[in-house]
């Protein structure tokens, strides 16, 4: 009547493999790691103590998580305890979660870019990847942090100076007061630095020990103490507060108390971008087929500013630069521009006003120097009114990266009485324009690539790399939230993701050619 139950009896086969079908991503994932070098992972154990748990053991299982949707160390354990496809790959052994989570963000830390990089490499010879199309896009992701505890540069900048000034305050009263200090510091007053300098806070914890001696020889000078005690208990430590805020910032705008590395970024929170700031960190990547081939941690919000660290980056992990890269429009500035030329890197990237430039409104508008003609050999612009405009002198613009961008300024003898002025400028007097030829140039070169064939197919495709593996990460597999803190452990947390997604993309890519031989 009923099939034979009995818990007491013991069954067989007892290898979880039987329970494992053949095509699973387990299998995947334990066939890219078991080809891995075990000298990789030397520098991850130095020797000495108790055996340790097999690395290739806690990378299956680590990697497998990550393709499972569990991130937590302890779910992870967890899982190692009672799921089959965990215990096989962790071969029935148990790792606690603080064996696995000191594994993934602190003894892999020196190891696994190497391994991320010799698994692209098995992609590459198994013809998964080309490594000849790079498309590089980001996307801002939430740090494991508290979004109330920020620190705003300028908020710093204010209060630092509002600081000084009651600083500075404090010692011409006490100067006031102390006729005989000018004869006791042999005519140098306690403001050495100037009435408008600022003082740091070393110098100021100088002047409050000289004021802390003088305290012991009147004791009874009660301004003096008043002075010493506001010095030692307010001032000084907020001087020191805001000193290490600013180190901290940076060149930055924010950050947050509780991951002082994360950055205040506006975060999508969906298709109709309605957002608010939360600590964050700036993702790279760059893909190929849609996998990731190398990935790069920023803690500047917009893209701009990151498309050069993160090629060198790519460069570091792939052994060289990548011959194309296919980027939108956040990455189209000057400096880019001139970065990719000087690495002879194909640039198929967009600028600004690409887009903009094939609308009717966009043509019609002659106050658009895009609309008017250039004279190289007389180095003048000619408008749509036919007045020609001269050049007049070349300024310098230095970017915070050092960058120099130089511009032209050019004007026109005379644009009284033109017809087209109203449409041209709302400026009174002669119309004047500043210009970098090279962005002109490099935009030229840009529109061109981008409008022919090749280019036009590579931008379209675009549209489904870079942004559709985000997709996969934060949409399809939950991944909306760092666990760890600080931009190191945050680095290799992205770079087990990107591990993840690549084996899983690889299982995927074998799916289908196997379905593709059937039919």
């Amino acid at each position: 009547m009923y099939i034979q139950y009995t818990m007491d009896q013991l069954c067989l086969p007892m290898d979880l493999e039987e329970d494992i079908p053949p095509n699973h991503l387990v299998r995947v994932v334990n066939a890219a790691v078991n080809r891995l070098d075990d000298a990789l992972f030397d520098a991850a154990y130095p020797g000495g103590g108790r055996d340790s748990y097999h690395p290739k053991m806690l990378t299956k299982v680590i990697i497998y998580a990550y393709t499972q949707r569990v991130y937590s160390s302890r779910q992870i354990a967890k899982a190692v305890r009672e799921n089959i496809p965990f215990m096989w790959l962790a071969g029935r052994q148990r790792p606690n979660f603080r064996t696995l989570n000191r594994f993934r963000s602190e003894r892999m830390k020196d190891v696994l870019e190497r391994v991320f990089t010799a698994v692209l490499q098995f992609l590459a010879d198994e013809k998964y990847i080309s490594l000849e199309h790079y498309f590089v896009d980001g996307t801002k992701i939430e740090a494991n942090a508290n979004r109330y505890t920020f620190v705003w540069g300028k908020a710093v900048s204010k209060h630092k100076a509002k600081l000084q000034e009651k600083v500075h305050a404090l010692f011409v009263d006490i100067e006031a007061a102390e006729k005989r200090e000018e004869q006791e510091h042999r005519g140098q007053d306690l403001n050495e630095l100037g009435e408008s300098a600022e003082i740091d806070s070393a110098k100021l914890e100088q002047m409050t020990q000289a004021l802390e001696s003088q305290l012991l020889e009147k004791p009874k000078d009660k301004s003096l103490k008043k002075a010493v005690r506001k010095l030692r208990k307010d001032l000084l430590p907020r001087l020191v507060k805001y000193e290490h805020y600013q180190k901290l910032l940076g060149d930055r705008n924010s950050f947050s108390k509780t991951d002082p590395d994360a950055t205040f970024m506006r975060m999508k929170e969906d298709h109709m971008r309605n957002g608010q700031l939360k600590p964050g960190y700036n993702v790279q990547i760059g893909t190929e087929n849609q996998f990731i081939l190398a990935y790069s941690l920023h803690q500047r919000p917009t893209d701009t500013r990151c498309l050069q660290p993160h090629l060198e980056k790519a460069r570091q992990i792939l052994g060289e630069h990548p011959k194309v890269v296919i980027a939108d429009a956040g990455y189209g500035s000057e400096e880019n521009y001139a970065y990719l030329e000087n690495e002879h890197v194909k640039a198929v990237v967009k600028y600004s006003s690409y887009h903009n430039e094939k609308s009717k409104a966009w043509k019609e508008n002659i106050g658009k120097i895009e609309n008017w003609t250039y004279d190289k050999a007389k180095d003048t612009w000619k408008c749509p009114a036919g007045q020609t405009l001269h050049f007049r002198k070349e300024s310098k613009e230095v970017l915070e990266s050092g960058y120099e961008i130089r511009k032209r300024h050019y004007r026109s003898q005379s644009c009284e009485g033109c017809p087209l002025k109203e449409r041209c400028t709302k400026a009174a007097g002669n119309r004047e324009v500043v210009v970098s030829l090279e962005r002109i140039r490099y935009q030229n070169q840009a529109r061109e690539i981008l409008r022919s064939d090749e280019g036009y197919a590579l931008a379209v495709r675009r549209m489904t790399e870079p942004e559709s593996v985000f997709g996969q990460l934060k949409n399809n597999r939950g991944f909306r939230r760092f666990l760890l803190r600080g931009i190191e452990k945050v680095t290799l947390e992205v770079g087990w993701l990107s591990l993840a997604h690549n084996l899983l993309k690889q299982a995927t890519h074998d799916q289908k050619r196997k379905a593709a031989i059937l039919q």
